[in-house]
């Protein structure tokens, strides 16, 4: 009957789109198929010369059941029939124990977050992998780098100018106050570069770019269309999710640096125009203080938040339920999740990127 045992177990509502690298498995609503082998039920069959499975009785719970095997297969197996025939109750404790195991497995309900997070740390691991095979939609990823990248950069320029000011504000009252304006445009320049740019940009792409993945994939997993293309022999993650991972990882990296740019521009202008701190003193100061390493760990922030913002985005909105409320929860918890995410990555790249003394005021003196 079953080489090991198998079992079904229901669940409240959940419905959970995971794969491994080769296969696509599908967890129904309510319903999951669990495989697993158990070695004394097996060796049980072994010596017994039985086939060994599982079936609901009347209340719901899963039983052993057992058949016996026809007479060439009991002469197959009759050297190792020894075993559990020296011991009757053997039977009936491997019976109570898997029927008791699966009683417990089908009354646990996993929490959502859990398979949500399941779910897209495998399709992490299936883009990677279609990426190293090469298996990029070439044309669905242009549009998707459309998306992310030029119709967003109005709002990441407008963003970066009032942050760059409102900074300015800060440093060149403080800074004047002890004599050092000289330095403004240096601890201007590292901020903005190091995390202000970044940063901000990554939380512009998280509520705009990031927002419109989950909407778009859980309304069309809502609507089916994501079995659609299933039927049509077309991997989702293919069609939909390594054009949408590559795009984002690609437009933050250059959308930084132009946020970077737009924000110093308009810091010096308002310190030139406001505060009478002349520009050649300001961008002086920011090139003695800026080095390449500053501006590469700048690239690999923005990438790495590319990486969580599509990622979360696109797990988030392949595992949604119940119509169009769920894709509107399931928006904003991408959103929410992402922004986590990306504050958390950017404390250990900035733990790791910048240990020990730093020696950039000393260069702009």
């Amino acid at each position: 009957m079953l080489e090991g045992c198998r079992a079904t177990c229901a669940f409240n509502s959940y419905y959970v789109i995971a794969g491994s690298l080769r296969t696509q498995i599908v967890l129904k609503p309510r319903a999951m198929i669990v495989r697993k082998v158990l070695k004394d039920s097996k060796r049980y069959a072994c010596n017994r010369h039985l086939q060994v499975g599982f079936h609901r009785n009347a209340r719901g719970r899963f039983v052993l059941r057992s058949q016996s095997l026809d007479q060439s297969d009991v002469a197959t197996d009759a050297s190792s029939s020894s075993g559990i025939n020296s011991n009757p109750s053997l039977k009936t404790n491997i019976d109570e124990g898997l029927g008791h195991a699966l009683s417990l497995f089908q009354s646990w309900t996993p929490p959502r977050y859990l398979w949500r997070a399941v779910a897209t740390v495998v399709i992490a691991g299936q883009v990677v992998l279609r990426i190293l095979q090469g298996r990029v939609h070439v044309r669905n990823t242009l549009q998707q780098l459309e998306s992310a990248g030029p119709r967003s950069v109005g709002v990441c320029l407008l963003t970066a100018s009032f942050v760059g000011m409102a900074f300015t504000i800060q440093f060149v009252r403080e800074f004047a106050r002890l004599g050092l304006t000289r330095a403004v445009g240096g601890v201007l320049a590292l901020a903005l570069s190091r995390e202000l740019s970044p940063v901000v940009t990554a939380i512009i792409v998280a509520g705009r770019v990031g927002s419109a993945f989950a909407a778009e994939l859980g309304t069309m997993q809502v609507s089916e269309q994501t079995d659609t293309l299933r039927v049509l022999r077309t991997d989702p993650v293919d069609y939909l999710v390594t054009p949408r991972v590559i795009a984002c990882c690609l437009a933050l990296p250059i959308l930084t640096l132009i946020s970077f740019t737009v924000g110093m521009a308009a810091s010096v202008l308002l310190a030139e125009s406001v505060y009478n701190v002349s520009a050649n003193i300001i961008l002086d100061s920011a090139k003695k203080a800026l080095q390449p390493w500053d501006f590469i760990s700048t690239m690999i922030k923005s990438t790495v938040f590319g990486g969580i913002i599509s990622v979360v985005s696109c797990g988030w909105g392949v595992t949604t339920l119940g119509g169009a409320k769920g894709v509107g929860e399931s928006t904003t918890s991408a959103v929410v999740v992402s922004l986590v995410w990306v504050f958390i990555a950017d404390f250990i790249l900035s733990w790791c990127f910048f240990q020990g003394a730093g020696d950039a005021l000393t260069r702009m003196g």
